[in-house]
C-alpha cells in the first residue's frame, strides 16, 4: 500500500537490503517494481548509506530501510539522499515497535511512510495475521485507506482500483489490549539484552551493538558465532532453542534468482547470515533461564 500510495509502478526501481525477511521484497515484486538490493553497515547490520547512493539510478522510486532486528537503520543520511533524488522512503519497521533514532524519534514516522508488522511472533502481536502503514502525510494516508478497501471511498462507491487489506476487528481489539503492555515488554527485552551483554562478555559470542543513542528493542537478540550451526545443535541438545534470523539473503533465494544477483554481491550481508544465531529472548524470560543459556556458550563446543 505504501508504494502504491507513493506511486511506484510497474518497472520502477525500490532500493532495500539483502538482509531482510522476504516480505520486504515480496511487496517491491507484488506490484511489478524491480528489488534493487544493497549491503548492510558490518556493525549494526542496517542499510549503508552509501550504498544507497551508488545504487540510484533515474528509474529508482523509493527506498525501503529495514529496522532489522530492533534496531533502527541510519535514517538521516538515508532520507537526506532520497529527498535529494526526489524518491520516497517507506519503513520497513516490522521489527521496531516502539524504538528510537538517537534524536528521539519513533521508527516508522521519520520516512514518507512506516510500515509495521503484527505477526504473532512480533514485540506487539496480534493473534493471527495484521499489520499497519502510518504516516503523517494526509494525502498518503487517504490513499492507503481507499486502497485498503476497494477503493471506496463511500460505501458502493469506488474512486480508484483497490484491494482488500483490512484487518479483521478481533486482530484490532487484542492488539489495543497488548498496546498498553508494549512499553513494559519493551523495557524488559532491553534489560535482558543488557544481561547478555553481561553474561557474554569474553565469550566466542559477538553480541549485538547498539547505534549510539538510538533504542533498540531487541525483537530478537542475535549474536555472531563461527560453526553457528554446530552451536545450534549443541544448544538443542541441552533444550536451547534458537533461530537463524536470516540464513539465507534475499539476492541468494531461488525465488529472486532471475534478478540476477550472486554470491559474492553482498559480502557483508552474506557473512552475517552464516554466523547469526537469534538466542532466546522475551519479556517473561527470568534471570535463570538467560543464565542457563549463557552458561552453556561459556562452557564452549565438545571436543
Amino acid at each position: 500500500l505504501g508504494l502504491v500510495a507513493c506511486g511506484v509502478k510497474h518497472g520502477d526501481e525500490v532500493i532495500t537490503t539483502a538482509n531482510t525477511f522476504v516480505a520486504t521484497v515480496g511487496a517491491i515484486c507484488e506490484i511489478g517494481a524491480k528489488p534493487v538490493f544493497v549491503d548492510i553497515d558490518p556493525v549494526y547490520y542496517t542499510m549503508d548509506p552509501a550504498a544507497v547512493e551508488r545504487a540510484m539510478t533515474p528509474r529508482t522510486r523509493a527506498v525501503i530501510p529495514v529496522h532489522l532486528f530492533g534496531q533502527p537503520a541510519d535514517m538521516d543520511p538515508i532520507v537526506e539522499i532520497a529527498r535529494r533524488h526526489g524518491v520516497a522512503v517507506i519503513e520497513d519497521a516490522c521489527q521496531a515497535h516502539g524504538a528510537n533514532d538517537s534524536t528521539g524519534r519513533r521508527a516508522g514516522s521519520i520516512g514518507d511512510i512506516g510500515c509495521f508488522s503484527f505477526y504473532p511472533g512480533k514485540n506487539l502481536g496480534a493473534c493471527g495475521e495484521g499489520g499497519a502503514a502510518v504516516t503523517d502525510d494526509a494525502p498518503y494516508a487517504e490513499k492507503m485507506r481507499l486502497l485498503r478497501s476497494w477503493g471506496e471511498k463511500t460505501r458502493y462507491e469506488h474512486s480508484i482500483r483497490g484491494f482488500n487489506y483490512r484487518m479483521d476487528g478481533i486482530q484490532g481489539a487484542v492488539l489495543g489490549v497488548k498496546l498498553r503492555h508494549l512499553e513494559r515488554w519493551t523495557d524488559e527485552r532491553r534489560r535482558l539484552a543488557a544481561g547478555y551483554e553481561r553474561l557474554l562478555e569474553g565469550t566466542v559470542a559477538l553480541t549485538p551493538v547498539e547505534r549510539p543513542g538510538v533504542r533498540h528493542v531487541y525483537h530478537v537478540y542475535a549474536v555472531r558465532l563461527r560453526q553457528r550451526d554446530a552451536w545450534r545443535a549443541h544448544l538443542l541438545q541441552q533444550g536451547i532453542q534458537t533461530g537463524v534470523h536470516y540464513p539465507v539473503p534475499v539476492h541468494l533465494q531461488p525465488a529472486y534468482r532471475d534478478l540476477g544477483y550472486t554470491t559474492g554481491d553482498f559480502p557483508v550481508a552474506e557473512s552475517v547470515a552464516g554466523e547469526v544465531l537469534s538466542l532466546p529472548l522475551f519479556p517473561e524470560m527470568t534471570d535463570a533461564q538467560q543464565e542457563e543459556v549463557c552458561g552453556a556458550l561459556r562452557a564452549g563446543l565438545p571436543d
